[in-house]
């Protein structure tokens, strides 16, 4: 399997990249566009829009508007809903699968293999946007690993390392 790897981010607990010189209410692809690669739709279509990409898709920044209307928000958790890290991972493995098939291989259908080292530091809430990091680590012809962030209020949110692979054509 040919390999290919990118520049190493920073240490753990870091921002994967400086934010500070992307424009963060720049739109570059939009939810319709995102979803001409991804399966996900309706409720599980969790990227609002590609704010910022690497020409080579190797690292990009998205943003997920967290909203009132969400199904999760009545019950996790009542009186103080907050998003819940499991969709924050797949917030984020949304934008490391769109960004694997923009530059490799084209809308096909990708599946999680490993969600490693993940840490949630700090809550999101309805109302509030959630701004994800992706940096592609290593890739292959069909598989690849990212670490992926989120943003919150100028805070990290979370982060973690995902492997996904091609499951289909």
């Amino acid at each position: 399997m040919q390999e290919s790897r990118a520049e190493a981010p920073p240490a753990r607990h870091g921002l994967l990249f400086d934010l500070s010189a992307i424009d963060l209410s720049a739109r570059l692809r939009s939810k319709a566009e995102i979803e001409s690669f991804l399966p996900h739709r309706g409720q599980m279509s969790l990227l609002d829009a590609v704010i910022w990409e690497h020409p080579e898709h190797l690292r990009a920044v998205a943003i997920k508007h967290v909203r009132h209307d969400e199904f999760w928000v009545p019950g996790h958790f009542p009186g103080h809903p907050t998003f819940p890290g499991v969709m924050m991972i797949e917030a984020g493995a949304q934008l490391a699968c769109y960004e694997f098939m923009a530059r490799k291989c084209g809308p096909t259908l990708v599946a999680f293999l490993r969600i490693e080292d993940a840490a949630f530091r700090a809550a999101v809430h309805p109302g509030e946007d959630l701004y994800l990091l992706c940096h592609e680590v290593k890739v292959g012809r069909r598989q690849f690993t990212s670490d992926i962030q989120g943003v919150v209020r100028g805070q990290l949110a979370f982060e973690a390392r995902i492997s996904g692979m091609v499951t289909a054509k």
